[in-house]
C-alpha cells in the first residue's frame, strides 16, 4: 500500500466587490434615505449601515 499526498494549491485572494469611491457614493445615499426615514424604527438600522460605512470609505 502506498500512501500518496496531493498538494491542494491555495484559493486565489478574493477580489473586492466595491471601491473605495463606492463607499463614498453609497454612504451618500444612505444618508439622504436617512432623512426620508428619520421618524420610522428602521432609520436606526440605516444609521447603524451609514456609520459603518463611513468606516470603509
Amino acid at each position: 500500500m502506498t500512501t500518496q499526498t496531493t498538494i491542494q494549491p491555495e484559493p486565489a485572494r478574493a477580489r473586492a466587490v466595491f471601491s473605495t469611491e463606492d463607499f463614498k457614493l453609497l454612504r451618500e445615499a444612505v444618508a439622504a434615505h436617512l432623512r426620508t426615514v428619520a421618524d420610522r424604527p428602521e432609520s436606526v438600522k440605516f444609521s447603524n449601515l451609514y456609520h459603518r460605512l463611513g468606516r470603509l470609505g
